[in-house]
């Protein structure tokens, strides 16, 4: 690849990682990327609520969370008319070039970044080369910002390539919060995909190693529920409460003991918990954030229905009300065998590749499913493929960062990936 095109795929990655955004707010990313698209020319930018079924949208923060955001973004200068349509929290964008008579490829990509703050340490090379996050107390610590760069670099490859047919980019917003995926999938832009693929970068996969499509992503679901009873004086009329900590320690000790399912594995976790005023008032209203996850959708959904069913016999035995509410959730769907193997054929021709392993079992979740589900509904195909990179730490850790070098690397794949169908469909 070209020396200025490498330069281009690090300066990319570089400058979404220096301005990360969360879920749903992703207002000068979605900027960003627009302005990319312009440059390198498509025929189609579908940008906020054009790309995005709006009633479809999970996990959306309030207005108050919302707007501080769009505010720094025009602070920042970013354009007036793509603030005004991706305000209220409606960031994304769908890509489309048409390059004559050929399948329709599609390429999804996330937005988004995590609620964590970056390490300052100097021996940390977005410090020490000047790239660190500089919204506080957030960073691309899952490698979004890699892809973004990724899905851009691919775009340009393959407009300058002998493809033949569309290539449609899918620019996702709120993948970290499970919120944005059944939004995309629900616009019609995936109807006439023959083949989608997705991309993460590393998890564990060093530089130079592909996965060509993944299987076994968990089904999830992200739930909330708020006790509610009535306070009291702890000491002199506690029998006068109806004590919603009660309630909620009963159904998070409960939920634990959910039994296991005989058809597969099943995950439960109560991971937050809010509540309560003094240590002498019985506490009025407390509430829960817990997520369930299972090796099938069926799974998933039997521990969301016996979770919800623990919920509210906890809240009856301590004389409280309930209120669960699933905020997200997606669907397991695996790749599939012929895109799959497609991929990896592809990936042994590209330079720095140096293994490829058919298929793994991914072992989390990811809203990708729902487009992923869309398309193979509609008798497309699909596959999750990993890109190795050499990361010094864990995703989701503070001093979480790539080896460029998988910048051009993943580009290559995707781009040949989706030369390649145009010219020999699966």
């Amino acid at each position: 690849m070209p020396y200025d095109v490498r330069n281009r795929l690090s300066d990319l990655r570089r400058a979404f990682h220096r301005h990360p955004e969360p879920g749903w707010r992703e207002f000068r990313t979605t900027a960003r990327v627009v302005e990319e698209l312009e440059r390198i020319g498509v025929d189609e930018v579908a940008v906020g609520r054009e790309a995005l079924a709006v009633d479809e949208r999970m996990a959306v923060p309030p207005a108050s969370e919302l707007e501080p955001w769009l505010e720094r973004a025009r602070e920042a200068g970013v354009r007036s008319d793509i603030l005004e349509r991706t305000a209220d929290g409606h960031t994304g964008v769908v890509a489309v070039l048409e390059q004559g008579d050929g399948p329709c490829i599609g390429l999804r990509v996330d937005l988004d970044a995590i609620s964590m703050q970056e390490s300052a340490e100097s021996d940390h090379r977005p410090v020490a080369e000047g790239f660190r996050s500089e919204h506080d107390g957030y960073m691309h610590a899952c490698g979004h910002d890699a892809h973004l760069a990724i899905a851009l670099g691919t775009l340009e490859a393959v407009k300058e390539s002998e493809f033949e047919g569309t290539l449609k980019i899918f620019f996702q917003p709120a993948e970290e919060i499970s919120g944005g995926g059944k939004a995309m999938a629900e616009t019609g832009y995936l109807d006439d995909v023959d083949y989608l693929l997705a991309l993460h970068i590393g998890l564990d996969h060093p530089t130079g190693e592909i996965v060509a499509g993944i299987e076994k992503p968990l089904a999830m679901a992200h739930l909330t529920a708020t006790f509610e009873g009535a306070s009291a004086h702890a000491g002199k009329a506690p029998n006068e409460g109806a004590n919603a900590m009660q309630a909620a320690a009963t159904a998070v000790q409960n939920a634990y003991a959910i039994p296991r399912h005989s058809d597969g594995m099943t995950r439960i976790n109560v991971g937050h918990i809010e509540g309560g005023t003094a240590s002498n008032v019985i506490a009025e209203e407390v509430a829960i954030e817990a997520e369930v996850r299972g090796e099938t959708t069926a799974l998933m959904e039997y521990m969301r229905t016996e979770l919800e069913r623990v919920l509210y016999a906890a809240a009856e035995m301590h004389d409280c009300d309930v209120a669960p509410r699933v905020i997200s959730e997606s669907p397991r769907v695996d790749s599939h065998p012929a895109l799959r193997d497609l991929v990896g054929n592809v990936a042994w021709e590209v330079e720095g590749v140096d293994r490829v392993i058919p298929t793994e079992e991914f072992g989390v979740s990811e809203d990708v499913t729902y487009l992923m589900q869309r398309v193979q509904d509609n008798g497309g195909l699909a596959s999750y493929v990993l890109v190795g990179t050499d990361h010094p730490t864990s995703h989701h850790t503070p001093t979480f960062d790539i080896d460029e070098s998988s910048l051009e690397i993943g580009t290559s794949l995707l781009s040949e990936t989706a030369i390649e169908l145009s010219q020999r469909p699966v």
